[in-house]
């Protein structure tokens, strides 16, 4: 019998066995032990099943849920045993995950025609629980595609079906949990005994899908009733249904129809809208208010955002000035440093706070003052020559990851500040079980503007993405909810124009190089869009920040 020679990363050692050994079986001849359950393994940089056969010498690392590919595909099989409770409890109601939210999925039952009771969900818990003591596999098999598009319609699933035919392969993977068919973007555990802990409760009027934390899986997120972004959400919702687009697959129509002109139009008269209805807020709230603050997470499309608001304020006959955050950075030898001993810019020590709140106090009480502006290149802060003052329809706009810390704004007083969150939001999803993080979608933004304008490879963006997540779940994310109004700078049309900018940037990542696990699976979830060309786009679309072509100056 022929065998294969592996290197197994966990152990550091070259391994052989006879070809077409599976991935489960050499993990538990090598008795592999991690933090949890080995769940799966990256093989060659690329993320595998346990089910997959080794016939080709391979580099091998298993993982488990502190894995981000590990959560995801414990979370996608945690979303299949939900489908299938629901089936079984609700036969004709319609389960579908819409958005990720407080450490967890809120999903509906579309067609129950009622509230959800707590009888409901014990009933829907009961069964995912025999599911999971049963220890099912979940089964992928090739089916011919005309032969999956019926099935997955027969079981109510439209919007997969309408995928995989537009998708026009010949042959067509699904999964299998007993009779039960679905799809998911990646793969998943190797049965339904590998889920050991969720939860599922109310949350507004759906379900709240809960899993576990990361570095404790035995620990579940506390749920947050997140008021504002769940607000949003459902803003973005009635958007969608205006546009008649809330899958991937109705957007393709849209283009294969070659009306994609129609969605960009109206997208960007929906952004126009609204930033113009903040304006008035703002505008309604009389001389009271000094300083706008607009905050949110890395790629949000911030900067443009607070340039066309200051457009809109101007219409309403106010005189806005822009202003930085990233200018009141103290010198980067005072800069604060993380655990590894790396600057933490992202650390609200690194704002000279101090030298912020004299200057804004200075500017309302009728004073002149010098701005500064941060040299990146030396690390140091100097004046611009560029001077201030406001006169009495003046107003600023502060633009900065920190806008809605309290910590931010020590000696200005709240009636004199109206705060903007903004944020990513997609408006749409692959299909009825899978979502489409709004993380995604601005790590695409990033890294296009990271290759046109900051000279740095996909494999670089994506190395550093981690790290920025993780400043924006301690420093961003936590203080969302103080915003007073929530804007949503994602488009519906965006991630099929991303397409052509981010396919040629992400294939630059080589099969040797850790990053190619998150370019490959980001190249096969834009493999789904039909692409759209952004020449409707118009110069002011916040868009433009990322793609060029803007008519502001950055």
């Amino acid at each position: 019998m022929r065998e294969v020679e592996i290197y197994c990363r966990n152990t550091h050692m070259t391994h052989t066995y006879p070809m077409g050994t599976s991935l489960l079986e050499i993990s538990k001849d090598l008795n592999i032990k991690l933090h949890n359950q080995v769940c799966g393994a990256i093989v060659n940089h690329q993320v595998k099943e346990l089910s997959f056969c080794v016939v080709k010498p391979k580099h091998i690392e298993f993982i488990d849920f502190t894995h981000p590919d590990g959560v995801r595909m414990y979370i996608r099989s945690l979303v299949f045993v939900l489908y299938a409770a629901v089936k079984e409890v609700f036969p004709h109601v319609a389960f579908k995950v819409q958005n990720g939210i407080s450490n967890g999925y809120f999903c509906e039952l579309q067609g129950l025609e009622r509230e959800i009771s707590d009888s409901d969900i014990f009933s829907i818990k009961q069964e995912m629980n025999a599911l999971i003591e049963a220890d099912i596999p979940f089964v992928k098999k090739g089916i011919i595609t005309s032969h999956a598009v019926d099935l997955l319609a027969k079981q109510g699933l439209e919007d997969k079906a309408q995928l995989f035919e537009q998708q026009g392969r010949m042959y067509s993977y699904l999964y299998f949990l007993n009779d039960l068919g679905d799809y998911f973007y990646g793969n998943l555990l190797p049965s339904t005994g590998y889920i050991s802990n969720y939860g599922l409760v109310p949350y507004f009027d759906g379900l709240l899908l809960q899993v576990p934390r990361r570095k404790h899986f035995k620990k579940l997120h506390k749920v947050v009733y997140n008021d504002k972004l769940f607000e949003i959400f459902q803003e973005q919702k009635d958007w969608a249904e205006i546009l008649n687009v809330s899958t991937i697959g109705s957007l393709n129509d849209f283009a294969l129809q070659n009306r994609s002109g129609d969605i960009i139009k109206i997208s960007e008269a929906l952004h126009e809208k609204k930033i113009a209805e903040i304006a008035n807020q703002i505008s309604a709230r009389g001389n009271g208010t000094k300083v706008v603050l607009v905050a949110g997470p890395s790629a949000s499309g911030k900067t443009t955002f607070s340039k066309r608001l200051g457009v809109q304020l101007a219409v309403n006959g106010m005189r806005p000035y822009q202003v930085s955050l990233d200018d009141y950075f103290v010198d980067r030898e005072h800069t604060p440093k993380d655990e590894r001993g790396e600057y933490d810019f992202e650390a609200l020590e690194a704002i000279d706070i101090e030298f912020f709140n004299h200057q804004l106090i200075a500017l309302f009480e009728g004073k002149e003052v010098r701005l500064p502006k941060f040299d990146f290149h030396s690390g140091k802060r100097m004046e611009n020559g560029r001077t201030l003052k406001l006169e009495k329809d003046d107003i600023l706009i502060v633009e900065g990851i920190h806008g809605m810390n309290p910590g931010l704004l020590t000696d200005v007083k709240e009636q004199n500040t109206f705060k903007i969150f903004i944020s990513a939001l997609t408006q749409i999803s692959v299909d009825e079980h899978t979502h489409i993080s709004t993380a995604d979608n601005r790590l695409l933004r990033r890294m296009i503007r990271d290759s046109r304008y900051r000279g740095y490879r996909a494999a670089d963006t994506i190395k550093r993405w981690p790290s920025v997540r993780k400043g924006e779940e301690k420093n961003i994310f936590p203080y969302q909810e103080n915003a007073d109004i929530m804007f949503n700078s994602a488009t519906i049309y965006e991630l099929a124009v991303l397409k052509k900018y981010a396919e040629p940037i992400l294939k630059t990542v080589l099969e040797n190089q850790p990053e190619y696990t998150e370019s490959t699976r980001l190249l096969e979830f834009l493999s789904y869009f039909k692409p759209i060309s952004d020449v409707e786009i118009p110069p002011t679309s916040l868009l433009r920040e990322f793609l060029g072509g803007s008519s502001f100056a950055y």
